[in-house]
């Protein structure tokens, strides 16, 4: 079970709420503005994702959640955000929901962040503090942990 503690998989059963709340409780289509917003949050998330998944094999440290980092990343979307692939997660809820036409299903975008910050972003600081001391003290103080 502890497999799949990962965020993609919470962000699945956040976007499969929204789905549900589009099927149970309509609140009107998705219209075209809303469909192609979403489409377009859905890619910039997608972009994001992997520019920040390339940082992290250059570097050669683990994108596992949990894993203790073997290198502190500071470039590309690393300079102008602390955690690049939770903010994209972020985006892609936001889409799937106004793709979806899940209006009230935006509600959802601000406890997905609840729950990333302290189930995963808390501790993931922690070990990044334990094992880079004032360089990661100095990043934290110049970058911002989402925007």
């Amino acid at each position: 079970m502890r497999r799949l503690d990962l965020p993609p998989v919470w962000l699945a059963l956040f976007i499969a709420l929204a789905w549900a709340q589009v099927r149970w409780l309509p609140l009107g289509g998705a219209g075209p503005w809303m469909r192609i917003t979403g489409l377009g949050l859905i890619a910039v998330g997608l972009w994001m994702t992997a520019l920040a998944a390339i940082q992290f094999a250059r570097h050669r440290t683990s994108i596992i959640p949990g894993r203790q980092p073997d290198a502190m990343i500071t470039a590309g979307l690393y300079r102008l955000t602390r955690n690049p692939i939770y903010l994209a997660d972020a985006l892609i809820l936001t889409g799937a929901c106004l793709w979806l036409g899940a209006i009230s299903g935006l509600l959802l975008v601000p406890g997905f962040i609840w729950l990333i910050q302290n189930r995963f972003i808390r501790p993931e600081e922690q070990r990044l503090q334990a094992a880079f001391g004032p360089a990661f003290d100095r990043y934290r103080a110049r970058v911002r942990r989402w925007l």
